[in-house]
């Protein structure tokens, strides 16, 4: 198993980064964060994930060793193969899922494209008891329906759904409770 890489970055698009190592340029899919925090030229270590398929390798790249082993437990999940699981670790951060976890939300699963409620809920059952506790991570508070809408809006903006669980956190507790005014609020987190 190739468990890491250290190299050049030779090359960014939408397949991945293509990362120079002895000469040798080697593809590795990366999420969406990591892909947008690299540049050309920069030497970079990701933490690797080889997939072998009958017609295929596949290389998985990660920023933390901790990222990679999220990775390798959500395709464990029956119905979550290796593109799902990079597109869950694009849109939520492992904070946020071990969050999610915690405080038993699986909808915030299914915000990720290509998870549905019934995928969401195996995600939820299959790490229930395989993510641990870190101390001084705050679980989430139940979502109301108010602020439900208010993330819903925020992703349809283009926001992830981290980035939207952080504006809705900055919104002020004594705020009103209508949608309108918690979205405004929660934009106004993002022009500071």
């Amino acid at each position: 198993m190739i468990a890491s890489l250290t190299g050049k970055v030779a090359q960014i698009d939408e397949e991945g980064i293509v990362i120079e190592v002895g000469g040798v340029g080697l593809l590795v899919q990366v999420p969406a964060p990591l892909r947008d925090d690299l540049r050309r030229e920069e030497n970079v270590t990701v933490y690797t994930y080889l997939v072998v398929r009958q017609d295929a390798l596949a290389l998985y790249g990660f920023e933390t060793v901790e990222a990679r082993e999220f990775f390798t437990m959500l395709i464990g999940v029956n119905g979550v193969g290796p593109r799902l699981g990079l597109a869950m670790l694009s849109t939520l951060n492992t904070d946020a899922i071990r969050r999610a976890v915690f405080s038993e939300q699986a909808e915030m699963f299914s915000r990720v494209p290509g998870v549905g409620k019934k995928t969401a809920e195996k995600i939820l059952f299959f790490l229930k008891d395989k993510i641990t506790a870190v101390e001084g991570l705050e679980p989430l508070a139940a979502a109301s329906e108010v602020d439900t809408e208010v993330v819903d809006a925020l992703t349809a903006l283009g926001y992830s759904v981290v980035e939207a669980q952080a504006a809705l956190q900055s919104i002020p507790k004594y705020a009103p409770d209508d949608v309108e005014t918690r979205l405004r609020l929660a934009l106004q987190y993002f022009s500071r």
